[in-house]
């Protein structure tokens, strides 16, 4: 087990901070303008808050549209093979735009970057873009932006093989009320299909003590929502030698004073105890939604997939949830056509989301990724059998989701208010405490609050409410 350094931010970019604004103030007559994009899951989206809140440390601005930005970042994802067709067709554009304007500088960053394959892509068929850097260097920014300042030639800094944990970043938060907090990085679980542990590298778990201070300060800032990021949340602390380590973190947590909810995401089958479950049970402020990705509902399939449960045990622990807490909820990850699954092994899929009556569910046509385990299985299935699969597959959950959502009609469910509804600014927009999706009347004062809300009626996706 490698050990696991933290450094401080500040200690290590301190120079290129001032220098990089030195520079800035000499090369642009006003104040240079940025624009992040970040693809995919929500430790992606956490990263880009990072990104953005250096950027605007060393004096840029941050702008919404891409033609006002006089920097771009893109911030990769790959997670599966549609994720990087959109990245690099947006690139396209975003260099067109650059050759265009002529005066924008473009940058890559994230998961994709971290593929020899990709690099090599980028290289050749994207040229004139000016920055490369992948998910472990993410703190050296101020010094990659002082060395495009300095240097007119593409700047790579992808691949890192440091084991550390950086602290003290700047983040640029896109929310006042809900924050994102990873408290584990990278992965240990090597699942036969998935290219992260190859890109975010092994499973590195951030202090205790930084996180709960972490979380009592945004809480302290009037942050109502906190979601714990990990891509095995319930491995948290194992590579520091500590036991339960996530269930004490997750009480320590519900110690806090203040009125907010803690959310959590990912939690791995393998690793979620029966210690855990009655821990969460007496939490308070602990949601009682659990996204537990089961990806395949056959033994068989799950074996191939190398995610180390079966069916058996994977129901079990759903069982052992609802026991106690009868009222949760649950959403989890399938994948459709994993090669050498034939329809049969999908029906016992099908069988597992008619058991479990998941709240909702996030499925997939498998995606070969290079490098994998699963990348090297003979794959005969063909897409249009698969696409018949999720047909069906998405077809039930429908059903499922819109006769559980029928229940809650004529109920009072607590309502956690986040925004004025899209597309129509006379409602409001929240989630109940088991996830779901919630519309009112708009009540300004209401947004960023907890309220009670009457249910008066459902929908598959989404709940109609009146406040109390």
């Amino acid at each position: 087990m490698s050990k696991i350094f933290v450094k401080d931010y500040l200690l290590t970019q301190n120079n290129f901070i001032e220098r990089c604004k030195n520079l800035i103030n000499e090369k642009f007559k006003n104040t240079p303008t940025f624009f992040v994009h970040s693809y995919g899951c929500q430790g992606n989206v956490s990263e880009g808050e990072k990104i953005e809140g250096i950027l605007k440390e060393i004096g840029f601005l941050k702008v919404n549209s891409l033609n006002d930005a006089n920097l771009i970042i893109l911030n990769s994802c790959a997670i599966r093979e549609k994720a990087e067709n959109k990245f690099f067709s947006h690139l396209g554009n975003v260099l067109n735009l650059k050759n265009s304007s002529g005066d924008k500088i473009v940058g890559v960053c994230g998961c994709m970057v971290q593929q020899n394959h990709i690099l090599k892509k980028i290289k050749e068929s994207f040229p004139s873009v000016n920055l490369v850097f992948g998910t472990h260097v993410i703190d050296k920014l101020p010094e990659f932006l002082f060395n495009i300042l300095t240097n007119s030639k593409m700047q790579c800094f992808n691949i890192s093989s440091e084991e550390n944990i950086v602290e003290n970043i700047p983040i640029l938060r896109t929310s006042r009320i809900k924050a994102l907090v990873p408290i584990s990085y990278g992965c240990n679980n090597f699942c036969s299909y998935c290219i992260v542990p190859y890109v975010k590298g092994r499973e590195r778990s951030r202090d205790f003590k930084i996180i709960v201070n972490e979380v009592k300060g945004l809480v302290e800032k009037g942050y109502k929502e906190i979601t714990l990021l990990g891509q095995n949340v319930n491995s948290y602390g194992k590579d520091l030698n500590l036991n339960n380590a996530f269930l004490k973190l997750l009480q320590e947590i519900n110690l806090i004073k203040g009125e907010f909810k803690v959310r959590f995401m990912t939690s791995h089958p393998k690793d979620f105890s029966k210690e855990l479950i009655e821990g969460i049970s007496k939490c308070n402020k602990v949601c009682k939604h659990f996204h537990l990705p089961v990806q395949s509902g056959c033994d068989e399939i799950l074996k191939n997939m190398n995610r180390k449960y079966t069916k058996k045990q994977y129901l079990e622990i759903i069982d052992y949830i609802k026991f106690l807490m009868p009222k949760a909820t649950f959403s989890t990850d399938i994948i459709v056509g994993f090669p050498g699954e034939t329809y049969e092994n999908f029906k016992e899929t099908l069988e597992l989301v008619k058991k479990v009556k998941f709240n909702a569910i996030y499925n997939f046509i498998y995606s070969k990724r290079i490098g994998t385990k699963a990348a090297e299985m003979e794959d005969l299935i063909k897409k249009e059998e698969k696409t018949k699969w999720l047909e069906e597959l998405i077809k039930t959950q429908n059903e499922i989701s819109y006769e559980n959502n029928k229940k809650y009609v004529g109920k009072i469910e607590n309502v956690f208010f986040e925004d004025v509804l899209n597309g129509d600014e006379n409602f409001m927009v929240g989630k109940t405490e088991g996830n779901i999706m919630v519309t009112c009347k708009k009540d300004e004062k209401k947004i960023g609050n907890f309220c009670d809300v009457e249910i008066t009626k459902a929908h598959r996706t989404k709940l109609e409410g009146k406040l109390i």
